[in-house]
């Protein structure tokens, strides 16, 4: 009982929701449905907005559980058998609805049917699953990941794959067709070879397998010194991110006697484990984004697209549990010897920093990516000087709407960003689009209030909405 209570104190999650009592509509089997859908969770019923256990009445206990089952039942397809229980706290009386993760995936609402009732928890809220998504708990429930699955668009014989076969040769290991059929690289469908999603991913021949760089002045956007966009086989995008982070952090000396050590102000242990997990990682079934790495005055971040595994929960991973999202490209980066230990990743980032007086660096699972902070000196001696503060208390952006931007529409928000504004005209000379083209992206990204329109006639141009603003500020 008293780690339910401490994370009551914690507040919602992608496993916890909180209600002061029962809801008097079915909205309650939508979230049961995404617990089962991501990582399972507990509805506690008998808290306030303000974290309070407030209780219910004991008098209808029974009621309750019986109605909430009946609402499961109903409204939830195929059928989820939760835990409904109490806990007394202190002679408050708490209802518990503990859901387990299923394994008839997806479920869905069942008036909705599974293309519109399908629901997953990001973040803290409940949230409508796309057709990807979708797509991703049927290969869950198969037990086959993404990069396993055969592309039939590209011929495997017409591939160039000596990029792979050369990275193979430089850790002393020979890639010929039968290792590529043991790795998953490849499969025989009826005699003939197709390559998997993670062939033609490690090959860097998918369209988003790049990774955009950006260095910045001060601890925001606002003011770009250089960027680069990388595109290519992992182990390119690998040692291209690497390079750039490398490029723009202090690199110190240390005299030991008659030797000097060249030391990076971050750990490099940290730099690649915190890199490699962005690439083996990410969510590639999601063609419209990208890994982002942002190099601030105060922090490395490194944002990659796709929440932790459903499998598994951020309490998990620190504890050093592993399950790959990947697994055809987890193991490939295992054979290149990229990664020496399964779930060890994270604890070695943050030990590498401690041991370098750093502060600790966040890794966090914000609504669906992951986002890693590892703290330059600077920050870390001004923490030392300041109170404690928080991701919303510091002014730099975070990867939320602005991360979810098509490609279109982030070249918009970075002209922005740069200039202040932008006009029609300005968005022609960079969009390759007709007038027509222009105001429908212009339209549709102030119905999403990323921009807002100011002006009117010849003089309209458009700024950044204040909610999407307000995201990269805080």
């Amino acid at each position: 009982m008293s780690n339910i209570i401490e994370l009551i104190k914690l507040g919602e999650s992608k496993t916890l929701e909180l209600k002061k009592e029962l809801p008097k509509n079915s909205s309650i089997a939508k979230s049961i449905i995404a617990f089962s859908n991501t990582s399972g969770g507990r509805l506690i019923i008998g808290v306030d907005d303000n974290r309070e256990t407030v209780g219910i009445e004991d008098d209808n206990i029974f009621e309750i559980q019986d109605k909430i089952a009946s609402l499961i039942f109903d409204n939830c397809h195929p059928n989820i058998l939760p835990e409904i229980y109490t806990i007394n706290h202190d002679g408050i009386l708490l209802l518990v609805v503990e859901v387990f993760r299923g394994n008839l995936l997806p479920y869905y609402f069942k008036n909705e049917g599974k293309a519109n009732g399908t629901y997953m928890r990001i973040g803290a809220t409940n949230r409508v699953a796309g057709p990807e998504n979708i797509a991703e708990l049927e290969r869950q429930k198969n037990q086959i990941s993404f990069d396993e699955e055969i592309n039939y668009e590209f011929e495997y014989q017409e591939i160039d794959k000596s990029p792979l076969i050369k990275s193979f040769e430089d850790v002393g290991k020979k890639l010929d067709e039968q290792k590529f059929k043991n790795l998953k690289l490849v499969k025989d469908v009826n005699g003939k070879l197709y390559p998997t999603n993670a062939l033609l991913i490690l090959l860097g021949l998918m369209p988003h397998c790049t990774v955009k760089c950006g260095l910045f002045k001060g601890t925001n956007m606002d003011v770009f010194i250089d960027k680069k966009e990388f595109a290519g086989d992992l182990y390119y995008l690998l040692n291209a991110a690497s390079g750039f982070i490398l490029n723009h952090i202090n690199l110190n000396a240390e005299v030991k006697g008659m030797k000097r050590d060249d030391l990076y102000e971050l750990p490099l242990v940290a730099l690649r484990e915190a890199l490699v997990n962005a690439l083996i990682h990410r969510d590639y079934s999601n063609q419209g984004r990208d890994i982002k790495i942002g190099i601030y005055d105060d922090m490395v971040n490194i944002v990659s697209p796709g929440g932790f595994p459903n499998t598994i929960t951020a309490e998990d991973i620190n504890e050093g549990r592993s399950d790959a999202r990947n697994k055809v490209i987890a193991n490939v980066f295992k054979e290149l010897n990229l990664v020496e230990q399964w779930g060890s990743g994270i604890k070695r980032i943050k030990s590498s920093c401690l041991e370098l007086g750093l502060k600790e660096p966040n890794i966090q699972e914000k609504n669906d990516f992951v986002d890693v902070e590892l703290w330059r000196p600077q920050a870390t001696a001004n923490d030392r000087k300041r109170p404690q503060t928080t991701a919303n208390d510091r002014k730099r952006p975070v990867a939320t709407n602005y991360d979810r931007l098509s490609p279109d529409e982030e070249q918009i928000i970075n002209y922005i960003l740069e200039n202040g504004r932008i006009n029609r005209t300005q968005a022609k000379e960079m969009l390759p689009f007709a007038d027509t083209k222009i105001k429908e992206i212009l339209n549709g990204m102030m119905k999403k209030s990323q921009i807002k329109r100011v002006g009117v006639g010849r003089g309209i141009y458009y700024i950044i909405q204040d909610e999407i603003k307000n995201e990269q500020e805080n």
